[in-house]
């Protein structure tokens, strides 16, 4: 399958799971992305976000990012997830056919981040894209990763009289920023 092809599927999949998907060529992009995103949910205007460490934090002035979306973290504690009405997470993989974001959550921050606030925003390396599930298992090294989640659409059950709720066991919304080039460009 094509690069074009397998991010196509991918998007399809994570539509149609009800969250919104956005591709951006740069990390400088993706994090221009962000702030609009984070600025639509209201943070800044009372709101707080978190933004779990991630490479594509690596080199970026964190303070500077915060000076200018006042309420935005850099550091997660299960109080300020709790608290924050956005997370920001970076994942490790996509899988094409489910539209599955997959995290590397053996840091507890990547877990909270992306599991406790209503608004959940994933940034994915489109790089990292793999046509399915057995494609995604013979990438993953279990000696590196202790634990991995496997998001698809936001939180949603139906084991209540098997009426369907969203955000029930997590985020109500899901925004998945896929970036061409997510490790290029330091800040």
């Amino acid at each position: 399958m094509s690069e074009v092809a397998m991010f196509e599927l991918f998007k399809s999949r994570v539509e149609g799971a009800g969250a919104q998907v956005h591709r951006v060529a740069t990390r400088q992009e993706a994090i221009e992305c962000v702030l609009k995103t984070l600025e639509a949910e209201g943070v800044g205007s009372g709101a707080t976000a978190i933004w779990a460490e991630s490479s594509c934090l690596e080199g970026c002035d964190t303070q500077a990012l915060s000076a200018r979306v006042p309420g935005l973290g850099f550091t997660v504690t299960r109080e300020a997830a709790k608290a924050a009405r956005v997370g920001i997470t970076q994942m490790a993989w996509g899988i094409a056919d489910t539209g599955t974001l997959v995290q590397d959550g053996s840091g507890v921050g990547q877990r909270l981040a992306s599991a406790l606030p209503w608004t959940h925003i994933a940034l994915l390396d489109a790089r990292q894209l793999v046509p399915d599930l057995a494609t995604l298992l013979t990438k993953v090294d279990p000696t590196k990763s202790a634990f991995l989640g496997f998001i698809t659409g936001p939180s949603r059950t139906a084991d209540i009289e098997r009426v369907l709720a969203i955000g029930v066991h997590g985020p109500e919304r899901l925004v998945v920023i896929c970036v061409d080039d997510l490790e290029g460009g330091r800040l």
